[in-house]
């Protein structure tokens, strides 16, 4: 991220650009969740938790960006904190817009239960096209991350372990704690099936194929682009 080589139109553009990421990516969490069939890796442990206690999903996932977020700062360390202050704050209105979104989405897609296990397929993956697209937005946006993959971000810098090794790492720790968790509340797995495994699998390569396709959209008035449709 190098927002200070940028003009203010340009930044916000990709502001722009990147909420509208925030929202798709809220979305597919949301649209994977509601197939019924598993959920996301970085969403497994706020679904489950949410499934076994009156809290709703997004307040859970804000709460696990708040302990990620002071995992950074204990990687980073006083210097680092003061050097990527700017993206540490950042992160907190980030946090509070995706539980809030992935709440609102939950809400509105309520209705939508497929009892056919081939439209659950077939929703799951609509889910996943959406969130890819939301992480390729993002990438494109370049000025700020959710706060699960800027954990794995500073987590590689900081133990010299490139990114994709350590993102499959936290994503199954992730699991692997919701499947703990679900043992623990009622003696079996619930909210963790094989849509969680295709998501993980299908979203990374999905990502490099979209980022080409729409990396032009960075230098695109969004919000003018928008109005005219």
């Amino acid at each position: 991220m190098q927002c200070n080589n940028r003009s203010r139109g340009e930044l916000t553009r990709r502001y722009v650009l990147f909420f509208i990421s925030l929202v798709f990516i809220s979305l597919g969490v949301s649209v994977v969740t509601r197939s019924l069939v598993g959920t996301s890796p970085i969403s497994a442990l706020p679904y489950v938790m949410s499934l076994n206690t009156p809290v709703t999903m997004g307040t859970y996932i804000l709460l696990l960006n708040i302990l990620l977020m002071v995992a950074q700062m204990f990687m980073l360390g006083s210097e680092g904190i003061r050097r990527y202050s700017a993206e540490l704050l950042l992160q907190i209105p980030v946090s509070v817009m995706f539980g809030a979104f992935v709440d609102v989405f939950m809400a509105v897609l309520s209705f939508w239960n497929p009892d056919i296990y081939g439209f659950r397929l077939i929703s799951l993956s609509i889910g996943c096209i959406f969130m890819a697209i939301g992480v390729s937005l993002e990438v494109i946006a370049d000025v700020a991350m959710v706060s699960g993959e800027y954990f794995v971000h500073i987590a590689s810098r900081r133990f010299d372990i490139s990114f994709g090794t350590l993102k499959l790492v936290f994503d199954l720790s992730l699991v692997g704690m919701a499947v703990l968790c679900s043992l623990m509340f009622k003696g079996a797995v619930e909210g963790i099936r094989e849509g969680t495994l295709i998501t993980a699998l299908v979203t990374g390569p999905l990502v490099r194929l979209f980022i080409p396709r729409l990396r032009r959209l960075a230098h695109v008035n969004v919000v003018r682009a928008l109005w005219k449709i």
